[in-house]
């Protein structure tokens, strides 16, 4: 065999296993099941815990259904001794539905036909707000996109596999923080686009598309560096805050304990920093979302205010009469041509859509089945409450009502509230 021939050998035999390498990553980023945990809870403002119920039903689940709307009812009344420092008589549970964001659940015991438990529940402050004529925060920021990069033995994770920054963010209940956090964790393809590197790409298009992706406006970037004395002992973590497509610094901060089991603590504190640093950046006018990042709208024929022009009758007429010599036609008729209107275009309403998830295939198969109904164009989990009542932001085209229809259409048992919907399956 000549040496051309066994060079050429090596080299398919090298460009094959290459091949196969890359597929092998490729499928295990895809298939990893570890990939991170999804945050709890993060959209309730006013929270009460600590909600006992003891209750019978027809069935375990009619006694479970039972239970939850009266800890509704005993939170509110907690809710509203707490802010306005009275009794009050309660909310019917159509109204209570429409403005408890989630229900947890800290204990539950369930019978046949009894359920004791001990709830939590997470009020919207903007519709609870209202009710009890409590001011909203002065100061909010737009939706920003979580990066949160850890590094960890010389390696930068971000959704890779769990890890214990990530599970620190979805850990932190961001209801009273100036910060609107967007918290992805993995799911699906996010671990593909999500990654370290991305902080430093600054093409504002593959940004964009990211961002309208989470239904976000900016991003900012946690990183923490953990180092580690030896196996066990103290561990020094150093916390940076960064922002924007560029990714620009703010600030940063050191923290150490003594022992590796005591990481998840220092990483809760860390973030309680973090979100003091970011809101002060956001008082100062530091964190603002990029310019670039904004997407101007098309022109509008609608917007145009034809009152501005000075045209008259006779003008009009006789446009008509010289597009009509010009034009062969069986009719002689000076009656310039009418065209039919433009049809308005259907606008996409954002609906916050309440749904039981007792596990974690109930969070998919909820957010697959909404997905399915002709008109969303993107639905996805904002408030987890395992074994309670999620929070679902939809994007539709068209309004609550067809909504509403559609998914009674799919089986849904829907209840209906202002801009907000809470829908269950039969035996739920």
């Amino acid at each position: 065999m000549s040496f051309l021939s066994d060079f050429r050998i090596k080299i398919a035999a090298i460009i094959a296993a290459v091949t196969v390498l890359a597929g092998t990553v490729v499928y295990a980023q895809l298939e990893g099941t570890e990939r991170g945990v999804a945050p709890l809870a993060s959209t309730g403002d006013f929270e009460v815990m600590g909600v006992e119920v003891n209750v019978s039903g027809d069935d375990a689940f009619d006694a479970r259904k039972k239970g939850w709307e009266q800890a509704q009812r005993k939170a509110w009344k907690i809710l509203y001794k707490r802010t306005q420092g009275g009794n009050t008589s309660g909310l019917s549970d159509g109204t209570l539905n429409t403005v408890v964001s989630a229900i947890i659940v800290e204990q539950e015991q369930i019978g046949p036909k009894r359920y004791i438990a001990t709830l939590g529940v997470m009020f919207d402050r903007a519709r609870a707000g209202s009710i009890l004529g409590v001011g909203g925060r002065k100061l909010r920021s737009p939706p920003l996109l979580v990066l949160p990069i850890m590094w960890s033995g010389g390696s930068p994770q971000v959704f890779e596999s769990r890890t214990e920054w990530q599970k620190a963010w979805a850990r932190f209940k961001s209801g009273d923080s100036a910060i609107d956090y967007v918290r992805p964790y993995g799911s699906d393809s996010e671990s593909l686009v999500l990654t370290a590197g991305q902080a430093n790409r600054p093409s504002r298009l593959w940004w964009r598309n990211i961002l309208d992706q989470f239904g976000a406006a900016d991003v900012i970037i946690p990183i923490v560096r953990l180092s580690y004395t030896y196996p066990g002992g103290p561990v020094q973590a150093k916390f940076t805050a960064r922002y924007g497509p560029d990714n620009r610094f703010i600030e940063s901060f050191t923290l150490k304990v003594e022992r590796s089991a005591d990481i998840p603590k220092m990483l809760d504190q860390g973030i309680v920093r973090m979100d003091e640093i970011y809101s002060g950046a956001l008082s100062r006018g530091i964190l603002k979302t990029d310019k670039s990042l904004v997407v101007v709208d098309p022109f509008n024929i609608e917007d145009l205010n034809l009152d501005d022009f000075d045209l008259d009758d006779d003008a009009v007429v006789a446009s008509s009469n010289s597009a009509s010599s010009a034009t062969p036609s069986a009719s002689n008729a000076t009656e310039p041509v009418r065209e039919d209107p433009v049809a308005a275009p259907v606008t996409t309403t954002s609906i916050s859509l309440q749904y039981e998830t007792p596990d974690v295939g109930a969070v998919g198969r909820g957010e697959s089945s909404v997905r399915s109904v002709p008109g969303v164009t993107s639905a996805s989990t904002s408030s987890l409450a395992l074994g309670g009542v999620s929070v679902m932001n939809v994007s539709y085209k068209g309004d609550i009502s067809s909504l509403a229809a559609a998914l009674r259409a799919q089986g849904w048992q829907v209840q209906q509230g202002a801009g907000a919907l809470r829908i269950s399956r039969s035996g739920q």
